[in-house]
């Protein structure tokens, strides 16, 4: 099948569908936890596990991604870090959109002037989109609690990380030859930096929460990996810009799991700001 001709298959599709879910379940089960900090760490951990055990069946990247490598590790555990602190008190039909919706503009307006590429019509569009779903969040956070507002700012930090590791992997990954094992060495490495800095923080409760919570490690790193791994597979057989476009359905799924299944109130204005998001992310990637 040549992924240039621009046809999405059905499989493909629900596949991706899936991948979108299943990353807004685990940031749904993080949220969920009274303790965001070492749930994060214990579905990081999961991640990295199951890349531990996939890579004896994958070639090495090569070496000129290395570097590559490493940079984007040590983002993600910045990534991480900020994600518990925005979770923290704040609410996921909130946060999710935000994080997830902006981090394509950021990639879109910082990457142009790196690459020299320009963005077209349909991308300012999507650029205006984002604006201003971002204005409208932010006009419903300010109307109800000093605790909404620093998840807004939070959250536009995680998104703004989010794209610093984007175009990292976007240049490194070309250059491993190799972007399954590219993507687990990331995972692994990244679990064992998130488990060090839970050690130094908070080592006596970790092992204690991790047998108490050992569905987290399973789910987390099932999920985790698998939602990233369905693209990769999804993008050998699809225009990659359609899949990426398909992976932002994720931030609706995030908002219906906050409604019902966490119980947030998703009033209309913060829904018609999540659909603002939500579809300047998707047309940011097809443009």
């Amino acid at each position: 099948m040549n992924p240039a001709s621009g046809h999405v298959p059905g499989l493909v599709m629900a596949a991706v569908l899936c991948a979108a879910l299943m990353h807004a379940s685990w940031n749904a089960l993080v949220k969920s936890q009274s303790d965001t900090f070492l749930a994060t760490v214990v579905v990081t951990a999961g991640g990295g596990l199951v890349g531990a055990l996939a890579l004896p069946f994958l070639v090495a990247p090569a070496q000129a991604s290395w570097p590559f490598i490493a940079a984007s590790s040590v983002v993600q555990v910045v990534y991480y870090a900020l994600l518990v602190e925005t979770y923290r008190g704040g609410e996921m039909s909130h946060a999710y959109p935000l994080m997830r919706g902006s981090a394509p503009l950021l990639v879109a307006v910082v990457d142009g002037p790196l690459t020299g590429e320009r963005l077209d019509t349909v991308q300012w569009l999507a650029v205006g989109l984002i604006c201003g779903g971002i204005l409208a969040l932010y006009a419903t956070a300010r109307a109800t609690s000093a605790s909404a507002r620093r998840t807004t700012v939070f959250a536009l930090l995680t998104a703004c990380v989010i794209a610093s590791y984007t175009m990292i992997d976007g240049a490194g990954v070309r250059r491993s030859g190799a972007p399954a094992a590219y993507t687990i060495w990331i995972f692994l490495l990244t679990g064992l930096g998130v488990l060090l800095w839970a050690v130094v923080r908070r080592g006596r409760d970790l092992l204690p929460f991790a047998r108490a919570n050992g569905q987290l490690v399973l789910f987390g790193g099932v999920t985790t990996v698998g939602s990233y791994g369905i693209a990769l597979w999804a993008m050998t057989l699809a225009p990659v810009a359609a899949i990426a476009a398909l992976r932002e359905t994720s931030i609706l799924f995030a908002t219906a799991i906050a409604a019902l299944v966490l119980g947030e109130r998703v009033g209309p204005a913060r829904l018609s700001a999540v659909a603002l998001v939500a579809c300047g992310a998707i047309a940011m990637r097809l443009g």
